[in-house]
């Protein structure tokens, strides 16, 4: 009932452990609360918050216009409802040196178990459109060097996204990534990586965790759980996909509506009421009520 009764530190210790494990973890996107419990109940191992979700939900494009109060809110409303553990897109930092440092602590206040800072130049673009520009080395390392120095729980992930790729090939991604592990980064997140050769180069030449995106639509071929895991990556992400299932499905129901003033024909792709209901736990809150409410006062 209400929200999930396991810690932020106990789901951070949690996901530090199985990351250690070199198990593959499966973390698809949640666009709202809802979904995420969702993603609990089916047997996933995390939830992911996409910051093109987020942007898309405000109805933005995702250029680097949310801010860090708008992402803290929504991982935070987020993380509350599961007992997975959330890792959220943090894009660059939401700023300089500093403006990183505060949005590591800001994130760890919403509860959430790590987060990804990408090398790009604010403003950022979406990692699978064209024309994306990375900043200098320094940069880089600086912005990870910020956010390991902050974190004040330990087992709070620190993900170093790097957009190198599709400017300076895979090479460059390899020696990038080397070094943002040495600034402290605990998981590297390679970008448009084009092929499962380019994710097994990456994750042979490095001595931590590898987090591969499967994004629809994008730079990246779409591959399962089982050949990303032979390739040595150890979490995959689909960060839309569940947003793009749902539009899809929103868009084609009120195309129905239009044309036959009714959805009677589509109520087999309706999440039942009673589905609905026992998600959102009905039965737990009407128990909280009749235990608070059923008495009666000794005389």
């Amino acid at each position: 009932m209400l929200y999930s009764s396991v810690p932020a530190h106990e789901k951070r210790r949690a996901f530090r452990e199985r990351i250690a494990s070199g198990e593959i973890l499966r973390f698809p996107g949640a666009f709202n609360p809802l979904s995420a419990r969702l993603i609990e109940r089916k047997g996933f191992d995390g939830v992911y918050v996409s910051g093109a979700v987020i942007a898309a939900d405000l109805g933005l494009p995702d250029i680097g216009l949310t801010t860090l109060t708008e992402v803290a809110t929504r991982a935070g409303q987020i993380a509350r409802m599961t007992d997975l553990p959330v890792i959220v897109d943090a894009d660059t930092g939401f700023g300089e040196t500093m403006n990183v440092a505060r949005s590591i602590q800001t994130l760890e206040d919403a509860g959430v178990a790590g987060c990804h800072i990408e090398d790009q130049v604010n403003p950022k673009r979406c990692g699978h459109l064209d024309g994306k520009e990375v900043v200098d080395e320094h940069t880089a390392l600086q912005r990870i060097r910020a956010a390991a120095d902050a974190r004040r729980d330990e087992n709070f992930v620190i993900i170093a996204r790097t957009d190198i790729r599709a400017i300076a090939g895979l090479e460059a991604t390899i020696d990038r990534a080397r070094k943002l592990v040495e600034a402290g980064a605990d998981m590297i997140f390679a970008e448009a990586m084009r092929d499962l050769a380019e994710f097994e180069a990456v994750s042979a030449a490095l001595d931590v965790p590898v987090l591969a995106n499967m994004t629809e639509f994008g730079k990246s071929e779409l591959f399962t759980v089982d050949q990303l895991r032979e390739a040595g990556a150890r979490l995959v992400i689909w960060p839309v996909s569940l947003l793009r299932m749902a539009m899809g499905s929103a868009e084609r129901a009120l195309d129905t509506l239009l044309a036959d003033g009714h959805l009677t024909g589509l109520l087999g792709e309706m999440q039942h009421r009673a589905d609905l209901y026992d998600l959102v736990d009905y039965p737990g809150y009407n128990a909280f009520d009749s235990g608070i409410y059923n008495f009666e006062i000794a005389r």
